[in-house]
């Protein structure tokens, strides 16, 4: 029940944000009642509060499956820029959840006693392979594990977030399936240059087979 409780909550923050969601279509899509829902949860904003950590821990889940430590860096990167945007592109819920809880300024994930604990090993991954990578010889400057996934985060979110405006602008889908393939292996391609201090044209063709070949294929 609990479970059920979460996804329907998920799916109603997502759709309505915090302020529009309603605690009696989360219950009524949950098969529950609202008693039952305030059991299992508590009130609407710990029940908020427990879906956003569940998104988190979701997408860090994940990210510890990639099996980083134990690829080429370049390598490593190239994944991880695959991972994060085809699982934006599945998970479009969790981009909705960022939205609104930074719309708030975080003030409800400002309670979390575990978020902050999920991002430290994920972090610490992404140091690894960086240093690694430095002292292969791969990338030329060991830069801020944070600061490279906050900008692989945001090459692949202002791109899917801000679509509908984007395409109307340059008057092209965006969302089509070449047009998504292009995004990624420009982004591989751009990320990499940036390490590596190459020409973005030295990874035309290794980007463009990963976007083809993506490690998880967006649903």
């Amino acid at each position: 029940m609990r479970i059920r409780i979460l996804e329907a909550a998920k799916q109603e923050f997502a759709a309505h944000g915090l302020a529009g969601a309603r605690v009696d279509r989360i219950a009524a899509n949950a098969g529950a009642n609202k008693r039952m829902l305030y059991y299992h949860v508590g009130n609407k904003e710990d029940l908020y509060l427990t879906v956003l950590e569940g998104a988190y821990e979701k997408i860090r889940s994940e990210e510890r499956e990639l099996d980083l430590e134990h690829l080429d860096p370049p390598e490593a990167i190239e994944r991880l820029i695959d991972f994060t945007w085809n699982y934006f592109l599945r998970n479009p819920e969790f981009l909705a959840l960022l939205n609104t809880e930074n719309l708030v300024k975080a003030r409800h994930l400002k309670r979390s006693t575990k978020v902050k604990s999920m991002h430290s090993p994920f972090v610490e991954m992404i140091r690894t392979v960086v240093t690694r990578g430095v002292e292969s010889g791969d990338f030329r400057v060991a830069v801020d594990p944070v600061q490279l996934y906050i900008s692989i985060a945001a090459l692949c979110f202002f791109y899917l977030s801000n679509s509908a405006t984007l395409s109307v602008i340059f008057g092209r889908d965006l969302l089509k399936k070449e047009a998504r393939d292009e995004r990624l292996a420009h982004m591989v391609s751009l990320v990499l240059a940036a390490l590596t201090g190459k020409s973005t044209a030295d990874f035309g063709k290794a980007a463009g087979q990963g976007a083809r070949a993506p490690a998880h294929q967006p649903v």
